[in-house]
């Protein structure tokens, strides 16, 4: 497992909440979910999707017990950065209240690139500079912006890469002018038919941009962190029943080890399409196989850690303990596997993986 010697860089530092937000044995919970993902979401355990179901949600998520344990940051969207709980405190008071670190998410989403047929590129750079600053007042100390590369025969096209790359970059130095440290998430998706050895051509062909685009941007990069996808085979490959987790580590590390500058201070995977017990077991086995990697090996789990709460919350207040517990459980397992000694076997019964295109 990846280790370090704890820092004595103040957190109120870039560099400083950089790290704190990789401290050894935890991670961030991605909880950025924009509104139409927020209906589906709840409709999925049949509930409405109203301003009160969400902050109900949202306060179960950030009450919980022992959560700073092993979560040291919360992603969150703009709605959730001005909602005030049942007590009346503002949710990211009480997040900071509880030593967890407030961030979040600044992309507009994705539109489709010009001239490039089947492809994305993510909007959001106009008037960031000004949300930044309103963003930093409200509290939040890092943020997050998301690009998506699809894979296929002939994609991503560089003209995708490029112009995927040039935004993160342009968005990172914007956040950490604000004050904030930026996450740069170029996420390289598991939809579609493509084996793991492409999906790593693939992952190194964009790193390699988004480093390149980040220097041309004056990064500093002590002061980011890297969320990107494992090195997977695509969903509907016949490799992706077979694929162990041994081999998607041994593979993704191999390829950062090609691609990211060791003053990164960590790498913070996306758990994307897999199941919460699948994310789990490959960031344990990474961080068993990365023990003398120059970055820590953490989590920014979205779904894998949300999955299982929202079943056992279904909107119903006697629920909100149990659900509470269930996410005790699975951060718990969580910061196990992020310092290498997860054991599966403690895990329930294994569901289904949640399926291509899930995020988080």
């Amino acid at each position: 497992m990846a280790t370090s010697t704890p820092s004595t860089t103040p957190a109120s530092t870039l560099s400083g909440t950089a790290q704190a937000l990789v401290a050894p044995g935890k991670g961030i919970l991605a909880a950025d979910e924009s509104l139409p993902t927020m209906v589906k979401r709840l409709a999925r355990i049949g509930v409405e999707s109203t301003e009160d179901t969400r902050r109900s949600y949202r306060e179960l998520l950030f009450t919980t017990p022992g959560l700073a344990d092993t979560v040291s940051g919360v992603i969150l969207f703009d709605e959730t950065m001005r909602q005030r709980s049942s007590t009346g405190a503002f949710l990211p008071e009480i997040l900071a209240g509880a030593g967890i670190l407030p961030g979040i998410k600044v992309d507009a989403g994705t539109v489709p690139l010009a001239g490039a047929p089947g492809e994305l590129v993510t909007q959001g750079l106009d008037g960031l500079r000004e949300r930044f600053a309103e963003y930093a007042a409200l509290g939040a100390r890092f943020a997050k912006w998301r690009a998506v590369l699809r894979v296929g025969p002939l994609l991503p096209s560089s003209a995708c890469v490029e112009a995927n790359a040039h935004a993160l970059a342009r968005y990172a130095a914007l956040a950490q002018d604000a004050g904030l440290v930026p996450i740069v998430e170029p996420e390289v998706l598991m939809d579609g038919s493509h084996g793991t050895e492409r999906c790593a051509e693939v992952t190194r062909q964009v790193l390699r941009q988004v480093y390149a685009e980040l220097a041309r941007q004056h990064v500093d990069l002590a002061s980011t962190l890297l969320k990107p996808s494992m090195v997977l085979p695509g969903t509907t490959s016949p490799e992706a029943e077979q694929v162990s987790d041994d081999e998607v580590a041994a593979r993704t590390i191999a390829v950062l080890r090609d691609t990211v500058p060791a003053s990164v201070p960590g790498v913070v995977f996306l758990s994307g399409g897999q199941s919460p017990q699948q994310a789990t077991a490959r960031l344990d086995a990474l961080n068993r196989l990365g023990v003398h990697q120059p970055w820590q090996l953490s989590f920014s789990f979205g779904r894998a850690l949300q999955a299982p709460v929202l079943d056992a919350w279904r909107g119903e207040p006697e629920n909100v303990a149990p659900a509470q517990a269930v996410l005790a459980e699975r951060a718990r397992l969580t910061g196990a596997a992020r310092r290498g000694c997860y054991e599966r076997t403690e895990e329930p019964a294994v569901p289904e993986p949640l399926g291509p295109g899930a995020g988080g």
